[in-house]
């Protein structure tokens, strides 16, 4: 494992993906119905993206699935699902949400993994799904290739990442490069080096749209949407708690940032298919 893809997974292993919005402050218990309502309390669009019920019968594979949230939901719909995570502490959250539920290991599989190797044979999967996780895989075109190979034909990918031009970018390049003095530094820039774990990408249209054609998938459908860090929607992590930046969320004009719409929007969301 690079030292990049190391730091990556160190960054998730203290914290899972989500895991902050099942927490009363900052104490280590999770409650894990709270995060799963705050999840699409804050991105109500992810279940019609998903469209968890056409997965009924039809083996599923989730890259990087966090907390559960969403894996629990393909299970929920019938899939025969399989997920991949880079840390254990993804692995064992979501094994306690899924026995909370009643869901037994006989009827799921998970398991350490590197979106760029992907344990599983050719033309394994109907659909694979990775929400908010293949940008902060060092190599994500490799990923994607993978993603290719183990999708049977006609298959579908689902899939967000973080898009650029974007309100969340220029948030960023004004705290960490306007303010710093580093003007002449990029938003991606400040995506790649403080934007969660180390090494985060974000992509235009057009550069997602030619990287999933080059790497052999068709009928490429992209959208962007105005995420919640767009909005500021989210709670301020540890590191946001000063009186400075409480007023900034106060103060933060919502209003004027959905008038142009979702154009701007920090989710870029993929659907594509596998050719027969």
């Amino acid at each position: 494992m690079n030292s990049l893809k190391e730091n990556v997974k160190l960054h998730w292993e203290k914290e899972v993906c989500g895991s902050q919005y099942g927490r009363k402050g900052f104490n280590e218990l999770v409650d894990l119905e709270k995060m799963a309502r705050e999840r699409y309390h804050l991105e109500p669009y992810i279940p019609e993206f998903a469209d968890f019920k056409t997965a009924k019968n039809k083996k599923v594979l989730e890259i990087g699935f966090g907390g559960g949230v969403d894996f629990s939901c393909w299970l929920k719909a019938g899939a025969i699902a399989a997920g991949i995570d880079l840390t254990e502490a993804a692995i064992e959250l979501t094994k306690q949400r899924l026995n909370q539920q009643g869901f037994t290991e006989e009827v799921y599989q998970l398991s350490v993994g590197d979106a760029e190797s992907l344990k599983f044979g050719d033309e394994v999967f109907d659909i694979v799904y990775s929400y908010g996780v293949l940008h902060h895989t060092p190599d994500t075109e490799k990923a994607f290739s993978e993603v290719h190979r183990v999708l049977k034909k006609g298959g579908v990918f689902k899939a967000m990442v973080y898009h650029i031009p974007s309100v969340t970018g220029w948030i960023l390049w004004i705290r960490y490069c306007l303010l710093t003095g580093r003007f002449f530094k990029s938003p991606r820039w400040a995506i790649y080096r403080q934007l969660e774990s180390p090494g985060t990408k974000a992509y235009t249209v057009r550069e997602m749209h030619r990287l999933l054609e080059k790497n052999g998938f068709v009928n490429v459908k992209l959208y962007t949407k105005l995420g919640f860090g767009d909005l500021l929607l989210n709670k301020p992590s540890k590191k946001y708690q000063s009186r400075f930046y409480r007023l900034i969320w106060k103060l933060y004009p919502r209003w004027l940032i959905k008038l142009f719409g979702d154009k701007y929007g920090f989710l870029l969301f993929i659907e594509a298919n596998k050719w027969f």
